[in-house]
């Protein structure tokens, strides 16, 4: 299908082209990498380029959707919403790279999952896409006690303590479970409703 495969193709490349940008942007830190919302980004690169020549499962898609959706929604409820307690001020929110990596890349895996998605996956599957964030969460507390460092303040044990952390995780770990459930139900019903004309017209 072209208008898929081109779709992916766009959403591949402009997740690379954020990663690229920032990457530039910070003088070729490779500490960049440390962050979710540049491993999902990256995650996506590999898997929509992948599916824009028609390889990759649509598992794989689904989870690097819902890790990207993770990145957005993070990034503009969370980190960047001012009514929230781990509000952080982005002096770069108007860049390139940072509209491209938490805007733009999401919104297209998730043009691309509701529009021309036709395959289906089961809902367990938001279960076993959570494989990821647990173990992108179990990376960055391992980090920060070495290093006193922690890419996100809901996780910083040094200023909130385990005990407020590992709540945090909790909660966040629900909600992600959730918002893969949403996705799933969301392209389930996107898909039933793409294949009514089709239906109709044979009929």
């Amino acid at each position: 299908m072209p208008t898929a495969r081109a779709l992916r193709a766009l959403t591949a490349g402009c997740a690379l082209a954020g990663v690229a940008l920032l990457l530039a942007h910070t003088g070729g830190d490779a500490g960049i990498a440390v962050y979710f919302t540049v491993q999902s980004n990256l995650i996506v690169a590999a898997v929509f380029g992948l599916a824009a020549f028609g390889r990759g499962d649509v598992r794989l898609r689904g989870a690097a959707t819902l890790y990207i959706t993770i990145t957005g929604t993070v990034y503009h409820l969370v980190l960047t919403n001012p009514a929230s307690p781990f509000f952080t001020a982005d002096p770069g929110a108007e860049t390139v790279h940072n509209l491209l990596l938490h805007t733009v890349t999401p919104l297209l895996a998730a043009a691309d999952w509701l529009l021309v998605n036709r395959d289906r996956v089961r809902w367990w599957h938001a279960g076993a896409w959570l494989a990821y964030p647990l173990a992108y969460l179990a990376f960055a507390l391992v980090r920060g006690a070495i290093t006193g460092r922690y890419p996100y303040p809901f996780i910083d044990v040094a200023a909130l303590g385990y005990g407020a952390v590992a709540v945090n995780a909790l909660v966040f770990s629900v909600l992600f479970f959730l918002l893969g459930l949403l996705l799933i139900g969301l392209g389930e019903l996107a898909r039933r409703v793409r294949r009514v004309p089709a239906v109709e017209q044979i009929s």
